[in-house]
């Protein structure tokens, strides 16, 4: 009876749609256990192994601050290097008047999936993977809510499986986790990186944990 209740919770607590779907954050995906295969904390330093691709990165306060700059005519990116399939990356952002924010999530070929935060809310997409085609980006859920300049928030992205799901603030009553799932999600990883498009955005606390094969 009890594992009938517990499905039968786990079903109430979810709200299906043709994008995606939304779980409580009381019901959120298990977490990944073990030691975290990366954990920066951004306050005086990075790793080596980030690559900057794009705009200007640098220490300011504390935290990790990314700025595009305007002769690259593309959004700032850095990306790590890191081998997973599944698993959860967390980190703390600040949105200082960039127009948008991203964790992109990369095999060795394209890009996979990603999470974009903007000031008025959130997606969580499975990412055009060859750019040429046929494949396509896919809107995995989409989440209306403010964040304010100057403000820290904690993100939590999740990835199970064809599952990814994503939590911003996880614990107050706008943390929910939302996603969807997709095949793609579900390829094995050989990179993550932040993105920053516009002038600033700063990220600390990063932490990701692998989940065991």
């Amino acid at each position: 009876m009890s594992l009938i209740r517990t499905a039968l919770g786990l079903l109430a607590a979810a709200f299906f749609g043709s994008s995606g779907w939304v779980v409580a954050a009381e019901s959120a995906p298990a977490r990944a256990v073990g030691e975290p295969a990366v954990a920066e904390a951004f306050s005086s330093s990075v790793d080596p192994l980030w690559r900057i691709a794009k705009g200007n990165w640098k220490i300011v306060d504390g935290a990790w601050q990314g700025a595009e700059l305007p002769a690259d005519k593309h959004g700032a990116v850095a990306r790590r290097p890191l081998a997973f399939t599944d698993g959860v990356i967390e980190f703390d952002f600040r949105l200082d008047g960039a127009k948008g924010i991203s964790l992109s999530m990369n095999d060795a070929t394209g890009h996979v999936s990603r999470l974009s935060i903007r000031p008025t809310g959130f997606t969580v997409t499975k990412d055009d993977h060859d750019h040429a085609g046929p494949d396509k980006r896919v809107v995995l859920a989409d989440e209306q809510r403010s964040f304010e300049a100057g403000t820290w928030y904690h993100a939590r992205v999740e990835m199970n499986g064809r599952k990814m799901t994503a939590q911003i603030d996880e614990g107050s009553k706008t943390g929910r986790a939302v996603g969807g799932e997709h095949e793609m999600i579900a390829v094995p990883k050989t990179n993550f990186g932040f993105t920053v498009a516009g002038a600033t955005a700063s990220f600390k606390n990063l932490k990701v944990t692998i989940a065991p094969k």
